[in-house]
Parts: structure tokens; C-alpha cells; sequence
């Protein structure tokens, strides 16, 4: 179960967004949706508007992703709120030989990611009203819009071990939280991370929000940083995501037919680090 506040203005792109930051973990686990019950949260004035029409275009942006999932909509329930939020609980089913989990990380594996990363700093931008900040919103759109079935295909497919959606705890939260449970240290190369359009600007303007602050203060102590480390980029490792792409702990071996699969979904394949053997100084994430 996943519950959204809206990070874009459109009705119909924060549903779709909201639906498909829920499917992700079922999407991680190398799943299938099956099924999917609405949960929204809104304020009484949105329901006795007859000239606004938000909760309509937010469920036909919500059901539009679950038809593109394969998923069916089994209702839902709805709450009075002073905020505007909206998510899913979703059902999927998967094969027991095909699960990708966070502790399924092996040293010499390679990390692929198949998102751009910098949706919590991008959104921030757009609710300040900043430089660019229409196309900013177009690219969350896009991106968050977008379905992680690509990154599932590869897991089935390649009988991947290892993989985590990267979501509230940006990819070095998420990174960590996998070698934590596998026991092994995870590299991060900053320079080869994709990044969405104008976030490393907006990050050198300041513009980073709370989320990704307290994700650096709870991760720090069991980081190793470059010493010549761009802190712009530092704080995008642990920039809060919606919705953002699949991590996948890939066999040299196999990164080839992994790229070429994401690619026939038109997904992202970015390698951005390394698996390693677990450090003797207790550090879990290194940045480099």
C-alpha cells in the first residue's frame, strides 16, 4: 500500500503517478498485478464542487495505469481529509523461483537503474514556481508516470536475486537497506548517476527538501564519501523519490540481455555501481 500527495497540479498525471508508485512493489519483486483497491483522502469542498472536477480525473488517471498493468480495480474506500492524498493497495502474484529481494545482492554484481533520479528536488522547483519549472513538471510527469514493468521483465527473465524500488529513501536509502540485508557493501559511482533535467541546478540553488535532508542525517554514519565529493550530488544520492525507477543487482553476465530487455520497454539501463564484499569498517554505501 502506497498514499500520495499530489507533487504535480494535473489531476489525471497525480492518479496515474499515485497508481504507479503503488504497482512499483509489486513490480520490485519481479510480480504481477493483479488487483488494486483505491484509497483516497479528500477534502469535503472536492466532493460538493460540481464545476471541479479533480477526483474524477484523479481515479481516471489512477485506472488508466492499473489498465496498463493488467490490473483489475476492486473498489476502494475514501476519507475525509483537510490534505488531498490518494494511493493504492495492490495484489500481485508472482512465482516463487522468480522473487528479486533486498537481501538477494551478491558481491561482483553490477547496479543498473532504470529511472532518472531528482523527482523530490524536481517537485520542490515546481512548487516555488522556479526557473523551468513547467518543463520540470512535464519530466515528473513522465517519469513518475511511467510503469515498472521493464525492470519485472528483467527479474523474471534473468532470474535476478536482488532488486528494490526507489522510492522515500532515495537510491542511496534503498542501496543501503539492500546491503545491510545482504550483508555485503554497496559502491555508488555519483558521476554515472542519470539525473532529470535542471535538478543538479536546482540542488546548488538550495532547493532541497526536508525529506532528503533527514535521508542523509539517517544514512551518513554508514557512508563512506569521496573526499573530492560534489555535495550537490551527495544530497541527490538521497533525494526522497516518487515513484522512481527499479535497482537492479545484475550478474556481469547478464547486464547485456538486462539493458537490451529495459530497452524494449524503453526503460532506463544506467549502470551506476558496484556490489562489494562487506567492508571491515562496517560501512554499507560508499560513494565515489
Amino acid at each position: 500500500m502506497d498514499v500520495l500527495a499530489p507533487i504535480v497540479n494535473d489531476g489525471f498525471a497525480f492518479g496515474r503517478i499515485a497508481a504507479a508508485n503503488a504497482l512499483s512493489d509489486v513490480y520490485a519483486m519481479g510480480g504481477e498485478p493483479w488487483c488494486a483497491m483505491s484509497l483516497a483522502f479528500f477534502p469535503p469542498e472536492l466532493a460538493t464542487s460540481e464545476s471541479d472536477h479533480t477526483i474524477t480525473a484523479i481515479l481516471q488517471g489512477s485506472i488508466d495505469a492499473m489498465l496498463e498493468a493488467g490490473a483489475v480495480s476492486a473498489g476502494g474506500h475514501t476519507v475525509e481529509g483537510d490534505e488531498l492524498k490518494y494511493g493504492l493497495s495492490v495484489t500481485g502474484i508472482i512465482k516463487p523461483e522468480h522473487i528479486a529481494r533486498n537481501d538477494g545482492l551478491k558481491p561482483g554484481q553490477i547496479l543498473m537503474l532504470t529511472k532518472p533520479l531528482g523527482v523530490g528536488i524536481l517537485a520542490t522547483g515546481v512548487k516555488a514556481n522556479w526557473d523551468h519549472a513547467a518543463e520540470s513538471e512535464a519530466e515528473i510527469t513522465t517519469w513518475c508516470g511511467k510503469l515498472n514493468k521493464g525492470g519485472a521483465e528483467v527479474i523474471r527473465r534473468l532470474g535476478i536475486t536482488g532488486a528494490t524500488d526507489i522510492t522515500g529513501f532515495g537510491i542511496g536509502g534503498h542501496a543501503m537497506e539492500m546491503a545491510h540485508a545482504s550483508g555485503v557493501c554497496v559502491e555508488l559511482r555519483m558521476a554515472d548517476l542519470p539525473l532529470l533535467p535542471h535538478v543538479l541546478d536546482y540542488a546548488r540553488d538550495g532547493l532541497i527538501p526536508a525529506g532528503t535532508h533527514a535521508n542523509a542525517r539517517h544514512c551518513i554514519s554508514r557512508t563512506l564519501v569521496d573526499k573530492d565529493a560534489d555535495e550537490s550530488l551527495v544530497s541527490l544520492v538521497f533525494d526522497a523519490q516518487t515513484s522512481g525507477g527499479i535497482l537492479l543487482s545484475v550478474p556481469p553476465e547478464k547486464v547485456d540481455a538486462a539493458a537490451e530487455i529495459l530497452g524494449e520497454y524503453g526503460d532506463l539501463a544506467a549502470i551506476v555501481g558496484e556490489v562489494r564484499k562487506a567492508r571491515a569498517d562496517g560501512k554499507e554505501l560508499v560513494l565515489k
